[in-house]
């Protein structure tokens, strides 16, 4: 991934100290400790980490809490970012039986740190590494197959929890939905053909145009819709006592057909296996284990699952090839790399094309 962009940690503690001050009000002795971005690295480019200690009321206090901040840069992964989606996606399931971390503050106003930004609990617990991947090394690579299994069944268990919410419920209105007219797959098809022309350069990348007019041309017949997670896997969740604690990360939510999840969150494993040339864990779930315990959980088929597969490999194609031509950007990649184009995720989608040809 590109170097994430250096920041003061500094100035940013007394800036985040400042505007906490105006949220806090009553609270004396306020102090932050740790203040550190991912790995401890002293960088950070969307994320800040750190412990809020306070008087109030006569007694210490201590918080750990967590900042997200939209990513800065000139070369971003999606056409847009949206901080308060995020938020308040998170704050409506604070009331389900989806877990979450609280929500503090949400600030949309660029000043105070550069980039709006919202403020949640830091919850104690662990998270499978996408970076190096949960199949090679880590806790969970660490962990019995059995304790291996109950890590995957609690992350789709609560993922199955989203699906089992109503989207049209007034907490929910901020979700965008489909123009009148038009399926919820076809605000996604017509959502990723605006990106393909945002993003990619479309002639550099036949194995996407071919995919794109696949998605386009066997499109299923709308069934059930719900709230789609977006980027649903184990690496977007915190486990505790190898049971998920939370569902984090909600960039890429939508409205749509929640099996779009179920083979995102199936698809991005086999991706992060087979793409790389990794054996999958023993104990961790295999494909149809998987797809019949969310039937379970939600009462109903996976129906379409193949087409939602297609579609899973190709979105995280097209990202992919995003994600290398900012790395590109960056020179963290020569220019002249064709990475962008043949991937860990190309061979996935070629074979499901082939397949279902």
């Amino acid at each position: 991934m590109p170097q994430p962009i250096g920041r003061d940690l500094d100035e940013t503690r007394q800036r985040l100290l400042a505007w906490l001050g105006d949220r806090l009000p009553g609270v004396s002795n306020l102090r932050m400790d740790a203040l550190r971005g991912p790995k401890d690295t002293g960088f950070s480019s969307d994320t800040l980490m750190f412990s809020l200690g306070y008087q109030e009321a006569g007694e210490a206090r201590r918080r750990d809490m967590v900042v997200r901040l939209e990513p800065a840069g000139d070369f971003g992964l999606f056409p847009e970012y949206d901080v308060a989606l995020q938020f308040n996606v998170m704050s409506a399931l604070a009331d389900t039986s989806v877990p979450v971390p609280e929500m503090f503050w949400l600030e949309e106003d660029p000043a105070p740190l550069g980039n709006p930004f919202y403020v949640m609990e830091k919850l104690e617990g662990q998270v499978p590494s996408d970076s190096p991947p949960y199949h090679a090394e880590g806790w969970l690579y660490d962990a019995s197959p059995g304790e291996r299994g109950r890590v995957w069944n609690s992350g789709l268990d609560a993922m199955s929890e989203v699906h089992k919410l109503d989207w049209r419920k007034p907490e929910f209105g901020f979700l965008k939905a489909p123009l009148a007219g038009e399926t919820t797959l076809n605000a996604q098809i017509r959502y990723w053909d605006k990106f393909l022309d945002w993003g990619l350069e479309r002639g550099r990348y036949p194995l996407i145009n071919r995919g794109f007019d696949w998605l386009v041309a066997h499109q299923p017949r709308e069934t059930e819709v719900g709230i789609c997670w977006g980027d649903a896997r184990i690496s977007n969740q915190i486990f505790k006592d190898h049971g998920a604690i939370a569902v984090i990360d909600w960039e890429m939510v939508f409205v749509g057909n929640p099996v779009a999840d179920l083979a995102w969150f199936i698809t991005l494993d086999r991706v992060l296996t087979e793409g790389i040339g990794l054996e999958r864990l023993p104990g961790v779930p295999e494909k149809a284990a998987s797809i019949a315990r969310w039937e379970r959980n939600l009462g109903r088929s996976a129906r379409d699952y193949a087409y939602y597969e297609i579609f899973a490999a190709w979105r995280f194609a097209a990202i992919m090839a995003r994600v290398f031509l900012q790395m590109k950007h960056h020179e963290v990649l020569p220019a002249e790399a064709t990475v962008d184009v043949e991937n860990l995720s190309t061979g996935i989608l070629n074979s499901l094309l082939d397949a279902a040809s």
